[in-house]
């Protein structure tokens, strides 16, 4: 006779069998009478373990719409796209009735948080310290109302110059403007002081918002050729008497930001609030060559752009007063900026970092973020750092198990970091980013798939991938919630349509899914400030915004970027290439960590400059046989030659033609940076300053070619 217990698990048994939709189950009842006793205790252990696999298994993000269709074509014959999460073909223009401009972003942010924490900063080895909703709108009042004070107005002189590193101030710098719509014009000093004196010109900046002395300076040396507009300059830390003098002598009074909040306390006055097609910020972006052209961006641009993450994510992220973002990101880019207006229309809290990229990790332990913005350089070294402790075959071999038993979820839709893999794997590397983040996104350039997969897989989190520029405000289209694939960067957002139009000297054609990136919704920008030729280059008649890339649409809607319009030129022989697709492609290559692909009418073939990983490097090498230190490694012939096999068969791999394909490279240690002068502030490469630096190098590939 069976216990009570045995009849239950008997009956659990019965269940998953329902579940399974066994039609034998009256045999199989016949069948259970006739066991033993042990037998059935077995089998009910069997069942009641099977029971609690059902309850507990993971269970896979709910996509927001067919995942075979994100995208649907728009009728009129111009094969634009637009996204499937579209309720109508209206692009979305915001997502909350109060919060149509950046400044009632911050109100609705103070009444949906009760006055919670708002901005937190941190000095070395202390704790977060925040100040309120309340505070930072009180404070952004004070100095406005200085600003005002000073002879700034929204009809007038209403550029504000704010030239400082992430903090609190800066934002509350920009919430000052926001509040008595005046426009924020960031600076940053990769620019050069020769950048930043055109652009105090070009927008005829009268006051500066600066961090530390030495901005300061830089704005006081501007002033004695471009920049001679500056009147004042505020400063957030403290500086010396010497500096005042200096001022006075360029006629330019500098004052502490303290001073600057008090006078306008003294004389405050209402806000003035902006309507959303008045101007928010002009955000200069820096091209490989001339001058940095002013994009002219509104508030109704910068909110549209917000809307469309929130509309993606709806239902799956759900953010709250209790996230928290670090931001380290250039606020003087959009990306962050807008990633920010996401964690401020919902209340929640932004902790800065300590304004030193070295000590990020430090940063992230003790804030423990659930948000993480990042960029592509960021997850290269993150993915190199985890393999380079996999350095014996055993924990090579664990770490890629532990990935494919997870990358195998995440195709199903499954993210989680809860798994045994992620107890016994990828438990440090999640708690190195703090162990709370929920959210990743990636833009700025393109990502590996390989090493986005891997970190989706590794961080357990909802990790995006989005594409755009900062004149279409920061993104154009973004990957979907439950799409953990990689290799493009989703369907448009619902804030804009995307059209490819051909580009026949390319053979790109809008008939074949291929074409120039073109976008048009209401985060596209208004123009260039004061420059009317280069807007009617990058807006056309109709309003679409040529962006310069090649796009591919692929089956489900999804757009692949593939190429790049800019930067073709002619082989000898008459041949077209476009070499940062060419880049693309060889960076693929395990230990390529950059690579600066040169050519030009004169030669008939390409050659490379192609800087290893660092850190991938002697791992790589060793597999091969070769051991030695990093430059060692890099003046290695056999080096060289197995680095030119593997970018050969990847690109031969990926499609490229044989002239397109380089016939030699030369090694190189150090990497492209903004400080060396080889990358723009946006980190892309500034190919006329790559061919002059390389030149002697270069010249030595094609001679030997030759010979």
């Amino acid at each position: 006779m069976l216990s009570e217990g045995n009849s239950t698990t008997a009956m659990q048994a019965q269940d998953i069998l329902r579940q399974l939709r066994m039609p034998e189950l009256d045999d199989f009842r016949q069948y259970v009478r006739s066991l033993p006793t042990n037998a059935l205790m077995g089998m009910g252990a069997f069942a009641a373990i099977t029971t609690y696999w059902f309850a507990t298994r993971p269970k896979a993000l709910k996509a927001p719409c067919d995942l075979r269709q994100q995208s649907v074509e728009i009728p009129g014959g111009e094969r634009a796209r637009r996204s499937a999460l579209n309720d109508s073909h209206a692009n979305l223009t915001h997502y909350y009735d109060d919060a149509r401009t950046v400044y009632e972003v911050f109100l609705r942010g103070l009444r949906v948080s009760n006055d919670g924490p708002c901005l937190g900063s941190r000095k070395p080895d202390q704790p977060y310290e925040w100040l309120s909703y309340k505070e930072v709108i009180d404070r952004a009042e004070c100095l406005g109302s200085g600003l005002l004070h000073k002879g700034h107005s929204h009809t007038g002189d209403k550029y504000i110059g704010i030239f400082s590193q992430n903090r609190p101030e800066w934002t509350i710098s920009e919430l000052a403007c926001y509040t008595y719509s005046l426009v924020a014009v960031p600076l940053y000093d990769t620019l050069g002081p020769e950048a930043i004196g055109y652009i105090i010109e070009k927008a005829a900046i009268t006051t500066v918002i600066c961090d530390v002395p030495e901005k300061a300076r830089m704005i006081l040396d501007c002033a004695s050729g471009q920049g001679k507009s500056v009147k004042t300059i505020v400063i957030m830390e403290a500086f010396d008497s010497e500096l005042v003098t200096r001022g006075q002598e360029c006629g330019i009074q500098i004052l502490s930001l303290k001073e600057f909040e008090a006078v306008g306390k003294a004389h405050h006055q209402k806000p003035v609030p902006p309507k959303p097609d008045d101007y928010a910020i002009v955000c200069f972006t820096s091209g490989t060559t001339g001058n940095p052209k002013g994009a002219l961006l509104t508030h109704g641009n910068i909110i549209s752009n917000t809307a469309a993450f929130i509309k993606i994510t709806e239902g799956l992220l759900k953010p709250s007063t209790k996230d928290v973002l670090i931001s380290f990101l250039p606020l003087a880019h959009m990306f962050e900026r807008v990633v920010e207006g996401v964690i401020l229309i919902h209340g929640a809290r932004i902790g800065f970092f300590q304004g030193d990229i070295r000590l990020l990790m430090d940063d992230l332990k003790t804030l423990q973020p659930t948000v993480f913005p990042v960029v592509p350089r960021l997850l290269n070294r993150m993915f190199d750092r985890v393999f380079s402790q996999a350095n014996t075959p055993v924990k090579r071999w664990l770490l890629d198990f532990a990935f494919r038993r997870k990358e195998s979820e995440l195709k199903q839709g499954v993210i989680r970091k809860d798994s045994l893999w992620d107890k016994l794997i990828f438990k440090k590397v999640q708690l190195g980013l703090g162990g709370r983040v929920r959210l990743m996104i990636t833009g700025a350039a393109p990502v590996s798939p390989t090493i986005l997969t891997f970190l989706r897989a590794a961080l357990g989190c909802q990790f995006y991938e989005g594409y755009g520029q900062t004149e279409c405000t920061a993104g154009c289209s973004m990957s979907l919630p439950g799409d953990w694939s990689a290799g493009h960067v989703g369907p448009p957002l619902p804030c804009n349509a995307i059209k490819l139009v051909d580009v026949v000297e390319m053979n790109y054609l809008a008939a074949n899914g291929e074409g120039e990136v073109c976008v048009k919704g209401p985060n596209v920008f208004k123009g260039y400030l004061e420059d009317s030729k280069k807007t009617a280059e990058a807006l056309d008649q109709d309003g679409w915004l040529h962006t310069g890339d090649i796009g591919k649409w692929l089956p489900d809607g999804t757009l692949k970027i593939i190429d790049r319009i800019k930067n073709i030129f002619k082989l000898a022989q008459g041949e077209y290439i476009a070499p940062e697709k060419i880049e693309m492609v060889y960076n693929r290559s395990d230990p390529v960590a950059q690579i600066y692909v040169h050519g030009d009418s004169l030669q008939a073939c390409l050659v490379a400059i192609v800087v290893p990983d660092p850190d991938f490097l002697p791992i790589w090498a060793k597999r091969k046989g070769i051991e030695g230190s990093y430059t060692e490694l890099c003046n290695n012939k056999d080096v060289k030659a197995g680095i030119l096999e593997d970018i050969l068969n990847i690109g031969k791999e990926a499609g490229l033609k044989s002239f397109e394909q380089v016939r030699d490279i030369a090694l190189h240690p150090e990497m492209f940076t903004i400080q060396n002068g080889l990358l723009t502030p946006t980190l892309k490469a500034k190919r006329n300053d790559l061919r002059k630096y390389f030149r002697a190098q270069i010249d030595q590939l094609y001679a030997k070619i030759k010979m």
